[in-house]
């Protein structure tokens, strides 16, 4: 039986590649994230550890207890304990750096990448030689005053920045303007992945960060033979306990190599989604050949049944086979994996995040993935038609027609079916009036999808003849051609349901997450919009602020009616952590559309607030009650007076209270989060925003958006969803159609004579070809239509329970994209025929006719 099964597989090699292909590219997504991941991650800790390569501990500053003394406010990080530490044993060098983060501007005045834990900053500390080691300087010089400013060479690049240029920059205060003299390189990774770095003289980077004549850190070298832990413990000793702390620097790199991990995680599951997507579609592909395969070998399994062969041999041959294939598949896959991980840096490598580049890192687990994956799926795939091939009995050999399936067998699978669509339908219709996204709703709609897709996919066979019919008449437009590949599409609709289940995934997959992305997309506009009745807003970063000040500079800008400042802060409740909007009572409803379902914000001042109908909803609260809950800082619980409810607005937060309150509590006290600005008629221009920028003084920290940004801002996370949407659909289309040529390959090796007789009654190479075409577009038809109806549906249900957490959610067909899919889908089941439409137009009217 295994040289049956090499001489079959031998035989049949052709028909075998789709089937290697569609396993290939499952594997090659599998293993190559893996090998990305990997490599990535070994790319990190390479970078970080020489970084800091030359630090063995680092000694940080302890946050002052609550109520400390004067003296313990100020760091105790200063240079009589650097001489301290110099003289600990084991010590070689000692390193004073002050340490924090600054957002510049490029030079043509636009912020680069805001987030502070990206943006770096540091003071430039020389060493005896008159260089700091950390930082070399590949032109220029080092800054020596407090005018001057050094930057690494990717953020010069980023910024077009060259030497004896003005750059302006911000810390957490007032914007600076500081005279570029050096750029260096740097290993710090969080640079490297996309960050940016400035690097200002010792005593500014002191006055910046610290305050004068002392450091946020001291990093000490260690002398040949040091141990890093001994040393570290030494350390410590000398230190004062309540106010410094060491750690060793492989801690530190490690550290560092978990942040920017964090930062590109996201990467990763990208790529892994793609995979399950093709090897789950992958999986029709593979059952589908080795039916047909088997079906096709039916005579010859009962020859070998009636010669002795036990059915456990029979089906040991079919999944040795299939063994076999996925072999193949699998060390094919792992070499193409190995490109996809090669490639995948530079992809996925955006300009705010750039992942670092290293050689690649092939471990046991992408190894043990590929092969796992690709033999796993390929004989999980093969189980079913071995049984059925087992099945055969001996007094085949002597049919010289395939037997239709029973009626029995068609009622069982009609039974099946309906009872997966019911139950897959009823979850979600079920789900449809609860307007309530948790987790376990959102579970059980994904549950109900698949359900409902089980259910198309085992109803496919019966539902194949009315629809093949409706579409053909389509087909029948094209005469006794289009007649024919009706026809051929209907001899087998188990084979032509196996064929279309890759299309009718894929398609259902697509056309769903295009209506809930588009859907989502449209609420999340219209919510943005319905709650914003600024025409700009000007924010800054989390744990930062706008200068308060710059508040009444927007407020005198040319063209501004009003300028509402806006602290945003955290109130606490018996339901967890909420969002508190700090504002002007007299001028909030001109920058905000707030909806009050009673109530209003006139009434806001200290200990009185106004709170959405979610948060009331939560806490069984309405106008004129209490709530019990503790504002920002502050952690003493309080009873505040409700003296409005407002409908939900992602502008206005959870609650809102009088600025002076919320300013005051705040983790920041009187900062300002935002400015909400109206101007005066139809003052929205670039003109405008210039001027407010200029009024905020330009500052890199803060971003001005005018309406419509904002607003596309709150849609922009359905990016990754349509990333995502049409990654699925070029895995769905490639993978439907191989099985499309697959199939058609088989069936035209099996209608050889009949093929051969049309010749031969005169239909012409362009009618064969025509014909074949027409087979493929039609079974690529009736699974898209079948698709559609899945999605759509899904996408109905699963789009009820957006609309609970988001009442602007309303069903939005993206018509240009399921136009989109149906063209597609059409389009490769004709060029899926190319190859078997060829070759049964080659066929000979004489030898097809005489083949045996």
């Amino acid at each position: 039986m295994l040289k049956t099964a090499l001489r079959n597989l031998l035989a049949h090699k052709a028909r075998q590649i789709m089937t290697l292909l569609a396993v290939c590219l499952g594997v090659a997504f599998v293993s190559g994230t893996l090998v990305f991941a990997d490599s990535t991650a070994e790319a990190h800790r390479a970078a970080a550890s020489k970084s800091f390569a030359d630090i063995a501990v680092s000694v940080t500053a302890k946050e002052p207890p609550p109520g400390a003394a004067a003296h313990q406010q100020t760091s105790a990080l200063d240079d009589a304990l650097a001489r301290k530490l110099a003289a600990v044993p084991g010590v070689r060098a000692v390193r004073p750096s002050a340490d924090g983060s600054a957002a510049l501007n490029a030079a043509d005045g636009t912020p680069l990448r805001v987030d502070p834990g990206a943006n770096p900053a540091a003071g430039y500390v020389p060493g005896k030689d008159g260089k700091d080691s950390r930082y070399p300087l590949t032109e220029g010089r080092a800054p020596t005053n407090s005018g001057e400013l050094a930057v690494d060479r990717g953020t010069a690049a980023a910024g077009h920045f060259r030497i004896g240029d003005t750059i302006t920059l911000a810390t957490d205060g007032p914007v600076m303007t500081k005279r570029l003299v050096g750029i260096v390189t740097t290993e710090d990774t969080r640079v490297t992945a996309g960050g940016t770095l400035a690097l200002f003289d010792k005593a500014t980077a002191q006055k910046l960060f610290a305050s004068p004549g002392h450091y946020t850190g001291i990093d000490l070298s260690a002398a040949p033979g040091t141990d890093q832990f001994a040393l570290s413990r030494r350390v410590t000793g000398v230190l004062p306990a309540d106010r410094a702390e060491a750690t060793t620097g492989a801690a530190q790199a490690a550290q560092q190599v978990l942040y920017v991990d964090t930062l590109t995680r996201g990467y990763e599951k990208l790529p892994l989604v793609f995979a399950g997507v093709s090897l789950f579609i992958g999986s029709f592909l593979i059952i589908n050949t080795f039916t047909m395969l088997v079906s096709r070998r039916t005579r010859e399994i009962a020859l070998l049944r009636a010669i002795g062969a036990t059915r456990r041999q029979v089906s040991r041959s079919v999944l040795l086979e299939a063994l076999l294939v996925g072999l193949v598949a699998s060390a094919a896959g792992f070499l193409l994996g190995l490109g996809i991980a090669a490639v995948l840096p530079d992809i996925l490598s955006t300009d705010g995040n750039t992942l670092p580049q290293g050689p690649l890192v092939i471990g046991p687990r992408p190894v043990v993935a590929a092969l796992g994956v690709g033999v796993g799926v390929t004989v999980l795939a093969a189980w079913l038609p071995s049984r059925r091939a087992a099945k055969v009995a001996p007094v085949e050999a002597m049919r010289t027609t395939d037997q239709p399936p029973s009626a029995k067998r068609s009622r069982i699978r009609g039974v099946a079916g309906l009872a997966l669509l019911v139950l897959g339908a009823g979850v979600l219709v079920s789900l449809s009036g609860a307007k309530d996204a948790s987790e376990k709703n959102l579970q059980n709609a994904m549950f109900g999808c698949a359900l409902l897709v089980a259910a198309l996919i085992v109803l496919a066979p019966l539902l194949a003849s009315p629809m093949i019919r409706l579409t053909g008449r389509l087909t029948s437009r094209f005469g006794i051609t289009g007649h024919l590949a009706q026809q051929n599409a209907l001899r087998d609709p188990r084979r032509t349901a196996a064929t279309a289940a890759t299309l009718l995934v894929s398609t259902a997959l697509v056309a769903g997450l295009a209506v809930i992305g588009n859907s989502t997309g449209q609420a999340l506009d219209r919510q943005a919009a319905a709650g914003l009745g600024a025409d700009y807003v000007i924010s800054s970063p989390p744990m930062t602020g706008v200068d308060p000040a710059a508040v009444r500079r927007v407020a005198d800008t040319s063209g501004v009616r009003t300028a509402s400042a806006v602290t945003d802060s955290t109130l606490f409740t018996g339901g967890g952590v909420r969002e508190i909007s700090g504002v002007d009572p007299d001028t909030v409803h001109d920058v905000m559309k707030l909806d009050f379902v009673s109530g209003s914000a006139k009434d806001l001042g200290p200990g009185r607030i106004a709170v959405s109908s979610t948060l009331a909803r939560a806490n069984g609260v309405t106008t004129g009650g209490h709530l019990n809950a503790a504002l920002g800082r502050n952690q003493e619980f309080r009873k505040y007076t409700v003296v409005g409810v407002y409908k939900d607005n992602p502008v206005a937060h959870d609650a809102l209270g009088a600025r002076t309150e919320v300013a005051h509590d705040s983790y920041l006290p009187g900062s300002v989060q935002r400015i909400l600005v109206r101007t005066d008629g139809d003052a929205v221009s670039k003109t405008t925003e210039d001027r407010l920028r200029t009024a905020v003084g330009n500052s890199p920290l803060l971003k001005v958006q005018d309406r419509e940004q904002f607003v596309h801002e709150a849609a922009g996370t359905m990016g990754n969803l349509l990333t995502l949407m049409y990654g699925m659909l070029a895995i769905g289309i490639v993978i439907a159609a191989l099985g499309i040529m697959n199939t058609l390959a088989i069936s035209v090796a099996e209608r050889t004579r009949e093929i051969g007789a049309l010749r031969a009654l005169g239909m012409d190479r362009s009618g064969s070809r025509r014909m074949i075409r027409l087979e493929a577009v039609t079974v690529a038809a009736f699974g898209t239509l079948l698709g559609l109806v899945g999605g759509l549906f899904g996408a109905w249900a699963v789009g009820s329970l957006a609309n609970g957490a988001m009442p602007q959610y309303s069903l939005a067909l993206p018509w240009g994209t399921l136009l989109l899919v149906c063209l597609l889908s059409l389009t490769i089941g004709a060029l899926a025929a190319t190859i078997p439409a060829h070759r049964a137009a080659a066929l000979s009217p004489l030898e097809a006719v005489a083949e045996v």
